[in-house]
């Protein structure tokens, strides 16, 4: 040791002589011409503070070294004449003094823990400067999260007003790292917020609002409570393409781009025009129609999710349950390791390939209306039947075009809403019955494993144990799709958060129909939303997510983005004053007996 010791209890004629006397003993002697040990204590400036003692004197000499300087101890008229001071090289830092750089690192000691007798000793070194390496091509997120949290909502406010000022006073600092150094350096407390913003700019309107509590819209509130329950991936069917769908994640996340580029090597061996392609063309272009047509939309819907998946994974939010939504279910089961990327490839092509090979003489029509209602109208036609039930009160039917134009005039006319969806082919009716023996067939030809997260079957509605089955698979596309039963099978599962994992947000829509009339607080988010801006809008999934509890990997988040920490404003205290006031109402004077007789009690 060659630089100081931080001692609780010397150096005041008040100190303790028999450890000053060690200090020397250890320290003071042999040491180089002009370097005597210096000695301080931070006593001077707080008393005995007892139990935090040491790590006062440890928070004092991490400062003094970052800082250059040896803080002078303080009231020291005269040292205790007990401990003879000449017996080594040391020196009272009766001023403070500068502590210079020199070969090596600085070191200093903190002696005497807290009190009674107890004296550990703590050896404390100047930590290397470390050169942080800018990546070779740092990748910075288009949309950024500004994560805020307090121990209540007016501590959220308080801290936007502080970060606010902070951020104002330095316009210089990055949005980019503050976000980082917010996500990455700060205890997240129950009372959440997340401000959206881009890389380049400060929310302080957002801020702003949010310090008077009256958050914009592009503030997330939300509260993490209590232990939240399991979280379930719902990974969306078929109608939710949308052209364009994933080309802004591809460029913005390498971990989708990847995944992304790993499903298309094993769909584009069968497929006439690179998969990728047709899924970025632009809005109006033959490649873009493509998309539409069940040969490429099913793999396309599967490439988009399972790439999801797999980024929304590398974020640490993984699933405890998993459900699919037609084509969505083969997603899930390769999610869930049932499939291999290989065998689910496979799978899903059959399935994509035969369906487009169908007479595209079919139609489909949701309507509002409940299962025991519609049971009646369809019980006499052979060729039409219930393709999904999504909610309690929303249904898909399917089958032969004249047959359902006629049967939704007269639902319509009984007053329940009808649409015709845009479709080519009578998904989940009569008209799959040609193709099952030679989709069974292939799933026959695949290799099923155990789950590694449990599936819960919309075809069933229930936990799925037959997905091993190649029968099933069969069963799947033709029957009816149970989303509705699916969700309250997850809901008595004990799922509070429901995660839409697809390019839109209908399966959403459908759960929070079907949870609207369930006890108890349920969050559905969905990752993409149509209207949005792509990575904003997987941002603003994530950070309500994160708002209600659901924990991220924030630093995976901003990894690869070349983000640094910055100083950020200390939590914001919300100041609230305890003492009891000097008379209390109905009491005693000091001194003087009350009703109760006692002159203390009362």
């Amino acid at each position: 040791l060659d630089d100081a010791v931080e001692a609780h209890g010397t150096g005041t004629r008040l100190g303790d002589p028999i450890e000053a006397q060690a200090l020397i003993a250890t320290y003071g002697q042999n040491r180089p011409e002009g370097r005597p040990l210096h000695l301080g204590s931070l006593k001077s400036n707080t008393g005995h503070t007892q139990a935090a003692a040491g790590v006062g004197g440890v928070i004092k000499m991490v400062q003094a070294m970052r800082h250059g300087t040896l803080p002078r101890t303080l009231h020291l008229d005269e040292p205790t004449p007990i401990v003879d001071w000449d017996a080594g090289d040391i020196s009272l830092l009766t001023e403070a003094r500068p502590w210079p750089e020199k070969e090596g690192p600085r070191r200093a000691a903190v002696s005497s823990f807290g009190i009674s007798g107890t004296n550990a000793h703590l050896i404390l070194e100047q930590p290397p400067v470390r050169e942080l390496a800018e990546p070779e091509e740092p990748l910075v997120p288009t949309a950024l999260p500004w994560l805020l949290s307090a121990k209540s909502p007016q501590g959220v406010a308080s801290q936007a007003a502080r970060l606010l000022e902070h951020v104002e006073a330095r316009p210089e600092l990055s949005p980019l790292d503050v976000a980082y150094s917010l996500a990455t350096t700060r205890t997240t407390h129950d009372h959440r917020a997340v401000l959206l913003t881009g890389s380049r700019t400060h929310p302080r309107e957002q801020l702003d609002a949010l310090s008077r509590s009256t958050p914009t819209p592009g503030t997330i509130s939300g509260e993490a409570g209590p232990r939240r329950g399991k979280v379930a991936f719902l990974f969306t069917g078929q109608g939710a393409q949308r052209a364009g769908m994933g080309k802004e994640l591809y460029a913005a996340f390498p971990v989708f781009a990847e995944a992304l580029d790993a499903v298309c090597a094993q769909l584009d061996k069968d497929l006439e025009r690179p998969l990728l392609e047709v899924m970025f063309a632009e809005p109006g272009t033959e490649a873009a129609a493509l998309l539409d047509q069940t040969g490429y939309t099913q793999p396309a819907l599967f490439a988009l999710e399972t790439a999801l998946f797999r980024l929304t994974q590398s974020w640490g939010i993984t699933p405890d349950h998993v459900a699919g939504h037609s084509i969505g279910e083969i997603t899930a089961a390769h999610a869930a390791g049932i499939l291999t990327l290989e065998d689910a490839t496979t799978l899903v092509k059959a399935r994509a390939t035969l369906m487009q090979a169908l007479p595209a003489n079919g139609t489909m029509i949701a309507v509002q209306t409940t299962e025991t209602d519609i049971r009646p109208h369809i019980q006499a036609h052979d060729d039409i039947d219930i393709a999904a039930i999504n909610s309690p009160t929303s249904l898909v039917l399917s089958g032969d075009t004249t047959t359902l134009t006629n049967l939704a005039t007269h639902l319509r006319e009984q007053g329940h809403k009808t649409k015709q969806l845009p479709v080519s082919h009578a998904f989940h009716s009569p008209h799959m019955n040609a193709m099952l023996h030679d989709f069974r067939s292939v799933a026959e030809t695949l290799t099923y494993h155990p789950p590694t997260i449990p599936i819960t079957s919309t075809h069933t509605g229930d936990a799925a144990t037959e997905l091993h089955n190649p029968a099933y698979w069969a069963d799947q596309l033709r029957g009816t799709v149970r989303f509705a039963d699916t969700i309250t099978t997850l809901n008595h599962h004990g799922t509070t958060t429901y995660i839409e994992i697809g390019p839109g947000g209908a399966l959403s829509v459908a759960a929070g129909e079907t949870l609207a009339e369930v006890d108890g607080d349920r969050t559905v988010v969905p990752l993409l939303r149509r209207l949005d801006a792509e990575a904003e809008s997987l941002v603003g999934g994530v950070g309500h997510l994160h708002a209600h509890g659901v924990a991220v990997d924030w630093p995976a988040f901003f990894a690869g983005s070349g983000a640094r920490r910055v100083e950020l404003p200390t939590y914001a205290f919300q100041q609230r004053r305890y003492w009891l006031d000097g008379e209390r109402a109905g009491g005693a004077a000091a001194g003087e007996a009350g009703a109760s007789g006692h002159p203390i009690l009362g």
